[in-house]
């Protein structure tokens, strides 16, 4: 299922490389593959459409940095206004559902509180994820780029993220009310279950999503103390793939953390704070017993993408088939509610 309705000719070259990059990024496809497209939208987005019709005509498109074979092609027919041929092909093959099930779920999605941007390791600029969320019919979106210790993923400083505010509030403002993109984080749950970050800052923020990065592996009893301390911690809004597992993909698999689940869920059932049902295929997290608990035991719920390129918003297809099969009701699901009262939920 897929809400962005397929490109017919006449399309601007970039139009078409965006849809192939998303259709690409959407199948999880290589990262050498999108980056092919959306490295040539890049280039051509500097370009007049007469000088690409020119090289078109004299075949020196891809005397361009980062323009291809491939890619080259694709800026021909859509210069000549056709419909390219591998767009056409994609759209064909890609464009169907991702998953069976789910669909009722999905369709009253209107937000995502996980997302990431090029500020730390996704894959694309804000403006074009929030440029896909729209596309793909969404109210709102949460940016939450990781925190400073996370170096590895270019974890965002105090500064950093205080000069990210600003073009949230910059995009917001070009947008109107059309759509909204939430400022927050994705804040790295510490060992002893601090925040990686200050809480003026976290104060500053309009959601933040609290996840653990390191250590998965320590004792249980430890680890629960830690989930249980995020979750309680009144800046937190949303816990984020609680286990940490990783089930399939090329980063391989990876054992769930052990902790006491019962103990965990009841903190954020009592703290109002959301269990992330993450929609990343590699990490199906949490595992559904889990999310029966969490049910049972009354939580709140996030169906998110975690999506790291624009592509992986749609992603969230596969937690939807989830929470439908396994009973979680809609008004429970946090991703399904207006933006006001999203607001007034994290703000509470």
């Amino acid at each position: 299922m897929i809400l962005v309705q397929p490109l017919a000719a006449p399309v601007t070259p970039s139009e078409a490389l965006r849809r192939i990059a998303f259709l690409l990024e959407r199948s999880r496809a290589g990262t050498y593959r999108v980056e092919a497209f959306r490295n040539a939208e890049k280039t051509i987005t500097t370009l007049s459409t007469d000088e690409l019709r020119q090289r078109t005509a004299e075949g020196t498109l891809t005397e361009l940095k980062g323009v291809g074979d491939s890619t080259a092609s694709v800026i021909g027919q859509a210069v000549e206004g056709e419909l390219p041929a591998y767009l056409e092909s994609l759209q064909e093959k890609e464009s169907g559902p991702l998953v069976r099930g789910g669909e009722d779920l999905y369709a009253a999605l209107v937000g995502d509180l996980h997302s990431h941007s090029d500020w730390s390791d996704g894959g694309s600029s804000i403006q074009e994820m929030v440029l896909a969320a729209v596309e793909l019919g969404q109210e709102w979106l949460a940016l939450t780029d990781h925190s400073p210790r996370l170096r590895i993923a270019n974890g965002l400083s105090a500064a950093r993220l205080t000069e990210q505010l600003g073009v949230v509030e910059a995009v917001n403002a070009s947008l109107g009310d059309r759509f909204r993109l939430l400022s927050g984080i994705e804040v790295d749950v510490l060992d002893d279950g601090e925040l990686d970050q200050t809480e003026e800052m976290l104060g500053r923020l309009d959601v933040v999503t609290a996840s653990v990065h390191s250590k998965l592996a320590m004792n249980a009893a430890p680890m629960t103390r830690r989930l249980v301390a995020a979750a309680r911690t009144p800046r937190v809004n949303v816990l984020g793939h609680c286990t940490g597992r990783l089930v399939t993909g090329s980063r391989g698999r990876r054992a769930q953390s052990s902790f006491d689940a019962r103990a965990v869920f009841e903190a954020c059932a009592e703290s109002n704070t959301a269990v992330e049902i993450n929609s990343r295929p590699e990490r199906c997290d949490p595992p559904d017993e889990l999310i029966e608990l969490a049910r049972d035991l009354g939580c709140l719920f996030a169906i998110d993408s975690d999506a790291h390129a624009p592509g992986q918003l749609d992603m969230k297809a596969y937690g939807c088939e989830r929470a439908e099969r396994l009973g979680i009701p809609a008004d429970r699901i946090v991703t399904t509610w207006p933006l006001e009262r999203v607001l007034e939920w994290a703000a509470s």
